[in-house]
């Protein structure tokens, strides 16, 4: 059968999947790893990407620092909403793979490629349009400034990273994780050049600041488009057929891509949009406030890398098994991840408890911002628990295609209750006390924990429903 063609998520070497017994807890870890650690450390070297933005920005000037954090706080939740509509390439491929019909993954391919190109039009308009939010939230106009010519810049690598993401989504779909990995590594280290060249002004080049930090990212999502490129001529994507024609578009396979992506992307854009609107609400309480939150978010951002891709390599091998018709084997991999992420919890829960003062004060020296952080970072423990068990969770269901209930959860969970609370919380009202900021993080921790349940009883149940997992793998 065609899951031979995919030896890293194939369930076994001398079976058929829907024949293949399951494997053992330690197997199917292994093969999470396998997975999972390259993803994990794709991510990690995006947040290095992150940091060295803000590092590099803010040792050049403060206000500069505003504007690259001003207009990161609108690109990167645009960047989520639209790559997440694409996400859907991933599960499909799994399963497409798993069903032995690896040659359909070029086709869903090449229609999200031409949803990647519209979105990528609409991303554009919208990042270039920011100027009335900054006035509307009455911005510094000097930091707002550099913040629309930081986004003027970056706008330009917007359609050709939209391409690398597809890309990127359907080679871990078909369970090849490390290419994507080793392409992002080295963006760092050319994010890193860049950005000393265009905003400091070396070696001749313009002295630009903030907005050379823009040109940068532009030109670091060029190259990992030309990358990706390459990777996708590679033997393992060949047999898919991706470059073997464009078609019209495919209404029906579009509609799909989109029912499986839309909710991925809106769930993205609600949890960064949530945080970038309380690092706004949290500024009123004062620049302290401020700094601790910013710390505390994060550390907790830096350890839910780990159980976020755990989830994301469930997914594929939960897709796999699917499209295999192996429901059983799918079951034990949500199970085996499900125990791996409170696992990893519970062990960082008691890490952040124990060591929070050297963790604050690698980011700060200032006492009262690290005493304050260090105290958030004992709520954060508490939040982890719940934050990677919904991580890993939606992961999960994201294999069976069972994504918009988990954005459902999602917006209720931090819109509707989270968002409400954390503002009472931290103001004060009636005879309750103001919490400051500690008030968004209790509010965070009780909505993720409504979520957090609500998702994994999803899991759970899906799981078990086979006419549900067949009418959503359709």
């Amino acid at each position: 059968m065609a899951s031979s063609t995919n030896p890293r998520v194939q369930p076994s070497d001398s079976a058929p999947a829907s024949q293949a017994p399951t494997a053992s807890f330690r197997n199917e870890a292994w093969a999470l790893c396998r997975l999972g650690v390259p993803m994990a450390a794709t991510q990690f070297f995006i947040m290095g990407m992150g940091f060295l933005d803000t590092a590099m920005s803010g040792n050049y000037d403060s206000v500069h620092l505003a504007g690259v954090a001003l207009g990161s706080n609108v690109l990167w939740p645009i960047f989520m909403l639209f790559t997440g509509c694409t996400m859907a390439v991933t599960p499909i491929a799994a399963q497409l793979v798993g069903a032995g019909r690896t040659d359909e993954v070029g086709i869903v391919v090449r229609q999200a490629l031409l949803v990647a190109a519209c979105l990528a039009a609409l991303a554009v308009a919208l990042v270039l349009n920011a100027a009335p939010l900054f006035a509307f939230f009455e911005i510094d106009p000097a930091a707002a400034d550099i913040a629309e010519r930081y986004l003027g810049a970056a706008a330009w690598g917007l359609p050709p990273v939209m391409v690398y993401v597809v890309l990127r989504y359907a080679s871990e779909g078909l369970g090849r994780t490390v290419g994507p990995m080793v392409i992002v590594g080295t963006m760092l280290l050319v994010n890193a050049v860049l950005n000393y060249v265009f905003i400091y002004g070396a070696f001749g080049a313009p002295e630009l600041g903030g907005e050379g930090c823009g040109w940068a990212t532009a030109i670091v999502m060029w190259c990992e488009f030309g990358a990706m490129i390459v990777l996708s001529r590679f033997r393992y994507f060949r047999a898919t057929g991706l470059w073997h024609g464009f078609e019209r578009p495919d209404w029906r396979r579009i509609g799909h891509l989109l029912w499986v992506g839309l909710p991925i992307g809106l769930s993205s854009f609600v949890g960064m949009g949530l945080f970038a609107l309380i690092g706004f609400l949290v500024g009123r309480l004062g620049v302290v406030p401020l700094a601790a939150h910013s710390i505390a978010g994060h550390i907790n951002w830096a350890t839910f890398v780990i159980p976020m891709a755990l989830g994301a390599a469930a997914g594929i091998r939960i897709g796999f098994f699917v499209g295999a018709g192996d429901l059983a084997a799918a079951r034990h991999v949500a199970k085996v991840a499900i125990a791996i992420s409170l696992g990893y919890a519970l062990a960082v829960s008691a890490a952040l408890v124990l060591l929070r003062h050297g963790l604050v004060a690698i980011y700060s020296n200032d006492a009262e911002v690290t005493g304050l952080a260090a105290g958030l970072l004992i709520l954060i423990a508490i939040y982890q628990v719940f934050d990677d068990l919904q991580g890993t969770a939606t992961g999960a269901l994201r294999g069976y295609k069972d994504t918009r209930a988990p954005m459902l959860y999602t917006i209720s969970g931090y819109w509707l209750f989270s968002l409400p609370l954390g503002m009472a919380l931290a103001y004060g009202f009636g005879e309750v006390s103001a919490l400051g900021v500690y008030g968004f993080w209790v509010a965070l921790s009780f909505g993720l924990a409504l979520v957090a349940i609500a998702i994994s009883l999803r899991l759970y149940r899906t799981a078990r429903n086979p006419e549900r997992i067949m009418r959503l793998a359709r």
